[in-house]
Formats: structure tokens, sequence, C-alpha cells
């Protein structure tokens, strides 16, 4: 009898695991080493704070160590370049803010928006409309009559930024002139409007909430759909006749060819965590609630594609891109 050598039989072996229980079967478990969540900003900002506030739970969930890195320069560019040398395994995950989109859109990155893959949102901290309390503006409409042959001050933080973009919005849909006047932060923007610098601004709710609710500043609108649960009295600009919306968003994104079974893994990880009430209350001390803020895969990828559309068309018609 002719013998078998049993090293003979493994190609044969490893074969039908294969035909049987698919290739993945013999691939990588994911995540199977420390997953990177690359920021764009300062450690101990608040794409940094958020970032670890959502790892804190995650981790558990995947059962792996995250750690963040932060990649500073060119307003994500430098974040985005990063990214592109390492391999697309899930394995490196990105922080989002608008300002990555503002960079693709102005062709200062090595993406496309096309390369951009939601994985989850961790925020949404929608706009207020607001003027001082003492401001003789009582109502968006008066806002907006006041402003339809002067061309008010606005706060904003930075030319071509979040709120610069959400004001040509609104301005575009009311009809009204505007002066944006560059302050280099949110909290700065507030206080140029306590002081009377300014006739009006856009701070996000993280910011101008606490003033809000002390009779500090006076909330005309807030750029959604719907008014806001804790500011029950202030009008949502859709209510009010004016189809624009702002808010400035945080997630985690990873670039296009990234395996969906991962992308799906790590969405769901991240999701679970940021519903529990360690996120929840992190969420809650800045004036914002799980239900709003926090989404999946399917709905964060679409709402960034939305954003970059809103962005693009709004910087073209700022004069900021071609």
């Amino acid at each position: 009898m002719k013998k078998v050598h049993i090293f003979g039989l493994y190609p044969i072996l490893i074969a039908g695991v294969a035909a049987v229980f698919g290739t993945s079967a013999l691939a990588e478990e994911f995540p199977s080493r420390t997953v990177e969540v690359v920021i764009h900003s300062k450690y101990g900002g608040g794409t940094d704070t958020t970032a670890r506030m959502m790892m804190i739970r995650t981790r558990r969930n995947l059962d792996v160590d995250m750690i963040v890195n932060s990649q500073r320069g060119g307003s994500g560019a430098k974040a985005h370049q990063y990214a592109l040398g390492k391999p697309k395994d899930g394995h490196t995950v990105l922080a989002l803010t608008q300002s990555h989109l503002y960079t693709i859109a102005r062709g200062k990155s090595p993406l496309t928006i096309d390369d951009v893959v939601g994985v989850a949102r961790a925020m949404d901290d929608p706009t207020f409309i607001m003027v001082s309390a003492k401001s003789p503006y009582k109502t968006l409409k008066d806002l907006v009559k006041a402003s339809k042959n002067k061309a008010l001050n606005w706060g904003v933080a930075q030319v071509g930024g979040t709120e610069h973009i959400g004001l040509a919005l609104f301005a575009k849909e009311a009809g009204i002139k505007f002066k944006a006047v560059p302050f280099g932060s949110g909290a700065q923007m507030v206080q140029a409007l306590m002081s009377g610098a300014i006739e009006a601004t856009l701070p996000n709710v993280s910011e101008g909430g606490q003033q809000v609710r002390d009779g500090t500043l006076r909330a005309l609108a807030v750029m959604a759909e719907k008014r806001l649960a804790d500011y029950p009295d202030v009008p949502s600009t859709y209510e009010e006749g004016y189809k624009a919306k702002t808010s400035t968003t945080r997630g985690y994104w990873v670039i296009k060819g990234t395996p969906q079974d991962r992308i799906e893994k790590l969405s769901e990880a991240m999701v679970k965590a940021m519903k529990h009430e360690t996120f929840a209350n992190y969420l809650k001390s800045s004036g914002l609630a799980v239900d709003d803020s926090v989404a999946g895969h399917e709905v964060w990828d679409k709402h960034i594609k939305e954003e970059y559309a809103k962005a693009e068309q709004a910087l073209k018609d700022l004069g900021l891109i071609k």
C-alpha cells in the first residue's frame, strides 16, 4: 500500500476549509492590534476630548487598545496624508470635523470626498442665530428686516469656516446683506457679542447655551429643521421659513478601500459606546442629546456627503473656490 504523508494533505485541508467557511475564516481577526484615532488638532482640544470619551467604551467593545495621534497641519491635510500611508485595514480611523471637508473642497488635501467613508457620528452641535439681550432685534424677522438694506456685523470664528458658511447659507435664503468679522474661536465670538463689538453671531449650543439660559444673550433661532428639546422657546430657521441649517459635527471615518465588514464592526462598537451613559453625560454637559448626535455608518456617511455639497456651494458663493 502506498504511504500518504500527512504534510501533503495540508493544502487540500486548507482549500476545503476556505470552500466551506469562506476565505474570511482564514483572514486576520479584526481588530488584531491597536486602533489609531488620528486627529488634526492639538491634544486637549474639543476633537481630542471627544475622541477620548468615545474610546472609553469602544476599546472594551472591540477588546483592543486605542490611541490618539495628533497630525496637525493644513486644516486636516496632514492627517489625510498620514492616513494614506497606512494600510486600509480598519486599524487607522480619522476624527472628522467640517474643517476636513473645507480643506478637501478647496483642493488642499490629497483626498477627494469620494475617499471619505463615514464610520460613526459622535456629535451634532446645532448653531444659534444670536444677538445681545440688549439688542433692538427681538425676533428673527426683525433681524432679517434690518439686514435687507444694511450689512450688519456678524461674528464668525474664521473666514470660510463653519459659522461663515452657515451665515452665507442663511443670507442666501433670507436675501440679506452681511459683513463677516472673524474672531478666531466661538468663545471669542460670544465675548464680542456681549461687549457690543458685533450685532449678531452664530455660536453652537455648546458655546452659547449658558448665555441663552441666563438671559445674557438672545437666541433668535436655531439653524435646524426643528426646535431643540432643551430650548423649546427658540424657533428653528425652517419653521421661520428659511431652509438653512448648520451645526458643528464630529465623527469618525476611514479611507475608501477599508473592508465593509470592518467598517460595520467599528461603527457598531462606537455607536454602542457613545450611547452608554459615560458618553451621554459628556454630551449632556454641552447641552446636547445622544439621540440627536450619535449615528452609525449609513446615516453619518450620508450626512458627510450632504455637508460637503452644501459647503462646496457656499464656498463658491463666497468666492473662496471656483
